[in-house]
């Protein structure tokens, strides 16, 4: 009798602890610590006003409240198209968890930035261009002078210098483009109990925040005045960033994020013609709204 209850005894535990072991399996999406990440995406951007100051051996003005846009090409082939991908403003990241909440990457943010072109601002400075030069039709003083940005404007005498007309004053775009490249730091939670999704193995949905920093490498075109463009990419300055968005995953490898992301980028140093003296400066505020698709692994 007493075997027969120790045999019971034995089962029962053995029992127990099989149904333990199978409740205390780990999903796969249960921690991050040591996972990679990487992601792809498109984004809109908004900027503020920006006070643009443009410097060079003959003159040094500073066009106030410039009004830039971005450039989106909407849905279209190149975002996933390897040969064009970096034409679209894109976002392109690569990451590494740390612990389970926290995430350390490197990105790439392809922004664009186009004056405005319709627009009339003041201007304060001087331009005393060389007489031979087409630009010199607008040498003088300028004492927050409204000056008319739109390419009409220009064209009120025409536009070819070599017929004698003026040029345009000014067309000055970040569009191949303004890239931020920065590293983030980012924490990372799932809430997917939130919405009583039983196996997050198959459906996951986390909160992300992170904050960010690094510099801007534009390659800026500008027509300035006349005089040739420098066109090569350089680095310019630098910003600062936040984040926050919301990623859904999917069967533990793939995953969907939105992302709103402001920030603050000061550059000192834009290239604007072919002369090593021709300079511009410019700092505003940026706000992107990101759609990106990315996955997660262990290596």
């Amino acid at each position: 009798m007493k075997t027969k209850i120790l045999f019971f005894f034995l089962v029962c535990v053995s029992l127990n602890t099989f149904a333990q072991e199978e409740i205390t399996v780990e999903r796969y999406t249960a921690h991050n610590k040591g996972k990679f990440f990487v992601s792809w995406g498109g984004n809109r951007d908004s900027y503020t006003k920006s006070d643009v100051n443009f410097r060079g051996k003959d003159y040094n003005f500073t066009v106030a409240d410039m009004k830039a846009h971005d450039k989106p090409k909407g849905y279209h082939i190149d975002y996933i198209n390897p040969a064009n991908m970096t034409i679209p403003q894109t976002n392109f990241r690569l990451g590494y968890f740390i612990n389970d909440h926290y995430s350390v990457s490197i990105g790439w943010d392809h922004m664009k930035y186009v004056m405005t072109q319709n627009q009339t601002a003041n201007v304060t400075g001087y331009i005393n261009l060389p007489a031979d030069e087409a630009g010199s039709f607008y040498n003088g003083l300028y004492n927050n002078t409204p000056v008319d940005m739109s390419l009409h404007g220009a064209q009120e005498g025409g536009t070819d210098a070599t017929q004698g007309n003026p040029p345009a004053f000014l067309m000055y775009e970040h569009t191949d483009g303004l890239n931020y490249v920065n590293t983030e730091v980012s924490r990372h939670d799932d809430i997917s109990k939130w919405f009583g999704l039983p196996n997050t193995d198959k459906v996951q949905i986390n909160l992300t925040e992170g904050i960010g920093a690094g510099v801007l490498y534009p390659k800026t075109n500008t027509t300035l005045l006349g005089k040739e463009r420098h066109d090569d990419f350089h680095v310019s300055g630098f910003g600062v960033s936040a984040k926050a968005g919301i990623n859904f995953t999917f069967f533990k490898y793939f995953y969907l994020q939105g992302e709103l992301k402001g920030g603050y980028i000061d550059m000192k140093d834009i290239r604007t013609t072919v002369s090593n003296e021709d300079k511009a400066s410019q700092h505003f505020l940026f706000f992107q709204r990101i759609i990106a698709v990315g996955g997660i692994f262990r290596i």
